[in-house]
């Protein structure tokens, strides 16, 4: 087993003129990081990767179209050399030897004057880890330390998160909660969950955390927002930090935004965490695209709380029934017939559509119908919310390219 003699260092390069050489997917893979440093970066190569030549577009880098020449290393703090060229790396780290600047060789490491560690990243922390050049290795450790971290097996001694997290759990399945999500939620002295918050994520919480039910059963029993509110803001001014674990994303039919001007009038900061909405990836994980190149080029994603024809509808159902694309309905199951109808104003009966029951979930149920027949077909089925209804072509995209 080699002994790892590298001094790791991190290094303040913003600002600072850092040369790559080579553009191609070994150069694409450093870049960002070096960009995200700060580093004045220029690069040198006759050509280059397409992603490459997005950072390049982007203003994130300097571009010299052609070969590396000697005078190239002078003013640099720091070069990797990436070509396809043995000889042209070797010349390259001379060249940068002789001018004492450290120089990276990404085809062979040890004739380098510096490596690159593998490296990952938590809560404001940088990762590096080397193991004598055994890459696989040093990767499944920075991979462990990594995930330690994030679901606390490891202790991080950061401050804890204050205020309120609005935290979105996904459409279900407790593994499409986002990292952050699950970094906060392991942070919480109070969970205030959503009925259609992950509830793996509850079991998983330690003892002395306080659960709050804030669930909305549809035509049922309902904790009212105000309950909600007044719970998020009481308990963070007790000195507690809360998440409020919702499903799918806060913002999308969630009222988040309303959680969030709450807290913010009572003084409460707030963290916001996007969520996976169910709206499209439910469709996803029960083979049906919302989007499809040459089939759908928009996708509409519309609240059914209310029918078509209450007044309290903003929606302007003559609009949507005329669009080619998708329509995906969310809360819809109760009125999917009268759905049905209004978009049959401005679409054939043989619109093909897909009902998803309690998606990501292993009580997962999908049904294949048309607009003209999805009322009945929702009565016969015996749908239930949660459900997604997704209108539109791409709902039998899937058995028409069978």
């Amino acid at each position: 087993m080699p002994f790892e003699q590298h001094y790791l260092a991190g290094l303040d390069l913003r600002g600072r003129r850092v040369l790559v050489v080579g553009g191609g997917t070994v150069a694409q893979r450093r870049l960002p990081r070096l960009i995200a440093s700060g580093a004045a970066v220029e690069l040198v190569s006759p050509s280059v990767t397409p992603a490459v030549q997005g950072m390049v577009d982007a203003g994130e880098l300097t571009w010299h179209q052609r070969r590396f020449q000697p005078g190239d290393v002078e003013g640099a703090w720091y070069v990797v050399a990436c070509t396809s060229n043995v000889s042209v790396n070797t010349q390259i780290g001379e060249e940068a030897s002789s001018l004492r600047v450290f120089c990276v060789r990404a085809d062979i490491a040890v004739e380098g004057t510096a490596v690159t560690p593998a490296v990952g990243t938590h809560d404001g922390l940088v990762l590096g880890v080397l193991a004598g050049g055994e890459h696989r290795r040093s990767a499944s450790v920075r991979d462990g330390l990594v995930a330690a971290l994030r679901d606390g097996r490891i202790a991080d001694q950061a401050a804890a998160p204050v205020g309120v997290a609005l935290v979105g759990g996904g459409p279900g399945d407790a593994e499409l909660i986002t990292v952050k999500g699950k970094r906060l939620l392991a942070h919480a002295d109070v969970v205030v969950a959503d009925r259609l918050a992950p509830r793996e994520l509850l079991e998983e919480l330690p003892a002395h955390v306080e659960v709050v039910d804030a669930a909305k059963i549809p035509y049922g029993r309902a904790a009212t927002q105000e309950f909600i509110n007044q719970t998020l803001i009481d308990r963070a001014k007790e000195g507690k930090f809360v998440v409020r674990l919702k499903g799918g994303d806060p913002y999308v039919f969630g009222r988040g935004f309303e959680e969030l001007l709450a807290c913010a009038e009572a003084g409460i900061p707030v963290t916001v965490v996007p969520g996976v909405t169910s709206a499209f990836g439910v469709p996803a994980l029960a083979g049906v695209p919302v989007t499809h190149r040459g089939v759908a080029h928009e996708v509409v994603v519309v609240s059914g709380h209310v029918a078509p024809d209450d007044p309290r509808s903003l929606v302007d159902w003559p609009s949507i029934a005329r669009l080619q694309g998708t329509v995906v309905l969310m809360m819809a199951v109760e009125r999917a017939g009268a759905f049905a109808s209004a978009l049959m104003e401005g679409r054939p009966g043989s619109t093909p559509v897909a009902v998803i029951q309690e998606g990501s979930t292993a009580s997962q149920r999908v049904f294949r119908s048309t607009l003209d027949s999805l009322g009945a077909d929702v009565k016969r089925w015996e749908v239930r919310p949660p459900a997604i209804i997704v209108v539109g072509p791409v709902a039998d995209i899937a058995s028409a390219n069978s």
